[in-house]
Formats: structure tokens, sequence, C-alpha cells
């Protein structure tokens, strides 16, 4: 659920332009993330999109970009190996450190992860690592070729079909995979990993997640996406890996940094783009998503509008109940309030007075009940939901509020990382 992606090119290891994609959040970015896609794939493949919206909806940013001869990115595949994408993931490096902050995790898919664990150590900044479906060497990457192997040795070049598609492989591809040791590298790279591995992946077995993780030294992690298929290609398998590395890489980012208090309270909303209601929320340190459920046409990624309406009115009504407590020193035990919205007609509704019941069309009912388990001593129970109808958003309901908008013209000349464009893509064409 990117709040908006920025067009971005760089220079990859051979000069030549590199596309990429920077998703980014709403509001403060809490930290950059680098994403290595898989080999022959392109940063546009539907687990990196997924991966990389589900991230900048909890704050971390995501530069995906493509390899060189590789999806919209400039050069000769024929030309590049493995050691070529290890050097473009640190000239990505370079770009962010550059034009907005060096990454600090980087996330690597299939081939792409062996890359991450090659160049972690090479990146100071980088604090957390993880890989998804990666071999634990470069070579397992020549199982998807092995019947052209002879050929290629013999004769230098040979073009292969690689997901339908047409790929020259060189002898050189060959050699620097084979020549690529890993084991040393996760081992000296001293960063926090995470390894993401599915038992039934049908390209890179389990074992090559057993060995990763063996060859890594603490602190380490492993997560099964049980069920999960090599490229990621359920949504919901994607969303999930985004989830569990967000809040892993809590531990090593920071938490969200609360806002200074202010009058004002202010809540931030876009659209996410994914789905046909979805909507970042941004709230202080809090990220949310709002949404609509799936019968009216959503995702049912998160609380709809009336949800989120409902949920202020019955979490202020226990707040201003437990203040109440405090305040008179009531053992009052904990409450529970749950709400439960509905638009009905005039006349049904039973806590509408005789005239309002007279009208035409619908209102909006809120049906609050409060629960508290210890006992209500004698005589309160009146004086409680007095005290619950004192609640600031009960009143803001009940009372007539103004509501003052604006249509504000977005200035892409002005428009920065901590302040994201409101369009989906912007090109930005920077070089470090």
């Amino acid at each position: 659920m990117s709040d908006s992606i920025l067009r971005v090119d760089f220079k990859g290891h051979s000069g030549g332009a590199l596309s990429a994609r920077l998703d980014l959040p709403l509001g403060p970015v809490r930290a950059y993330a680098l994403f290595a896609h898989c080999f022959t794939c392109s940063k546009d493949l539907q687990a990196a999109r997924t991966i990389a919206n589900c991230l900048a909806g909890q704050g971390i940013a995501v530069l995906r970009f493509d390899f060189t001869g590789l999806g919209s990115s400039e050069g000769e595949f024929a030309s590049t190996n493995f050691s070529s994408n290890v050097a473009d993931l640190k000239s990505a490096a370079d770009y962010l450190r550059a034009n907005f902050a060096a990454p600090k995790i980087l996330i690597g898919h299939s081939l792409g992860g062996a890359a991450v664990l090659a160049v972690a150590g090479d990146i100071p900044e980088v604090k957390a690592v993880v890989t998804i479906a990666a071999p634990a060497e470069a070579s397992h990457v020549e199982k998807q070729f092995a019947a052209h192997v002879d050929a290629i040795q013999a004769e230098g070049a040979v073009a292969v079909k690689l997901a339908g598609r047409p790929f020259t492989i060189r002898r050189q591809f060959l050699e620097d995979i084979r020549d690529t040791r890993l084991t040393d590298r996760i081992a000296t790279m001293r960063k926090a990993l995470m390894v993401m591995h599915s038992p039934v992946d049908e390209f890179v077995g389990i074992d090559n997640a057993s060995a990763i993780f063996t060859a890594a030294r603490h602190p380490k992690s492993f997560v099964s996406l049980d069920g999960a298929d090599h490229l990621l290609t359920k949504r919901a398998d994607a969303e999930f890996a985004a989830e569990v590395v967000a809040s892993w890489a809590t531990r090593y980012i920071g938490p969200e940094e609360p806002q200074g208090e202010t009058v004002v309270e202010h809540v931030g909303v876009r659209e996410t783009l994914s789905g046909t209601f979805q909507n970042a929320v941004h709230a202080g340190r809090h990220r949310l998503m709002a949404d609509e459920p799936e019968s009216v046409g959503g995702l049912d990624s998160g609380p709809s509008p009336y949800d989120f309406l409902s949920a202020a009115l019955a979490s202020c009504t226990s707040m201003t109940l437990r203040m109440y407590a405090d305040r008179k020193k009531l053992d009052l035990g904990r409450i529970t309030v749950d709400v439960a919205h509905q638009k009905v007609h005039f006349k049904d509704c039973e806590s509408c007075a005789e005239d309002e019941r007279a009208r035409d069309g619908k209102i909006d009912q809120f049906t609050r009940r409060i629960h508290i388990e210890g006992d209500v001593p004698d005589g309160l129970e009146a004086k409680i939901l007095e005290i619950a109808d004192k609640c600031p958003v009960h009143r803001t309901l009940k009372a007539s509020s103004k509501v003052v908008t604006t249509l504000v013209e977005s200035d892409a000349a002005t428009r920065d990382a901590a302040d994201p464009i409101d369009r989906p893509e912007t090109s930005v064409k920077n070089e470090p």
C-alpha cells in the first residue's frame, strides 16, 4: 500500500541507467530499504510490488530497481553476472545515500537474496538483511539452464529460454557464479539476518535456508512461508512476509518517533492505489489502513470510515469513564464498550424527539453498550451513563461541527521525500 511511488533512474555498475521505483510512505520515513529481485525477474514482479507497498504502509521507503539488462534498465543482460548484480546493488545504495538516506534494510528475493548477502558487509549503514527463497550459493541458479551448460562451455554463449523468455547466457556468467562463495560473506557481514523460505519451494529447496541460517551469526531468525510458492504469487503470502519484516526490523531501525504536542490534532490519509478504496492513515506515530468490506468492492484490509468513527466513540467513552473512576477512586474493574452504527429512518429512531420522528429520511444511529466487570456501586448507574455522554467524541457527534475544506494544488517542484507526491508516479532522474 505504497502512498506514492517515485520513478527514478541512477547509474549502474557499467554506467548505464537503471530504472527504479521508490515506494514512499505517508508521513515521515522511518528507514529506507533496498529490494533485489529474482534472477531474470524485474522490479515490477507482483511479490516485489506487494512487499514494497506493504512496507511503505509501515513507514519504510523501499527502492526496487531492475538490474542491468533487465526490465526497463539499460545494458545487455548477456554481459552481466552475479558480481555485476552485486555492483548494481552498491550503486543503488550510493544513490539512496546521496539523495535520501542510506538503506538500513536489504531485502533479496531468490538470487537477489544471495546478492544482498554478498553486498551487506560493504554497506555500513545496513542494520538488517532479509532473504526470501534465496539459494545458499549463487551457483544454484545453474539448475535453471542445466541442459545447456555443456553448450555454454563449448560455444561461449547460448540463448536459453527462462520463464518463457530468451536470454543469452555466456561462459563468463557460468564461471562467475561458480567462483562465488557466500559462506564467508554471510559469516562476516555482522548484520541482523532473517531467512524466509517456503518448505514447499519448487525451485530453491528448504535446505538452502538451513545452510544460510547455519552460516550466519546471531542475531538471526527463520520464518517459514508455509504453503507459499517460490515467486510468492499469492498476494497473502507476500503481505505476510512484508508484515513480518516490518515488525522484525523495528528492533534494528527503531520505532516511530512521536510527534510533539500540538493543539491541532492532525491525521493524514492517502489512497494507496491498491484496490478501489484502500487508504493509508497516518496519525502521529501510528500507521493504519482504512478500507471497505469486500461486499462493496473493497479489500477489507482495514476498518471502514464508520468503523473508525464507532471506534472513536467507544474508546473515548471508555477513557472518559476511566478518568472519572480514578478521580472518584471507584473500583469499576475493566470497562468494555462496543458501538454499532446503522442508518435508520427518523420514525424508527428511539432516541429522537417526537418532532424529529415526524421527519422524512434517515439518521445515523450509534448504539453504545457499556460493560463494567466490577460491581457498580448502588445509585451510580445513572451517573455512569451521564459521564459517558460527556465523552468529547459523543459531544462532537451530538453537536453541530464545522468542516472547513480547501482544495490544495500540489507543486511538484517543492515535493520531497518527507512530503511525498500525490500522484502515483512521478519521474525523478538523479545521479549520485
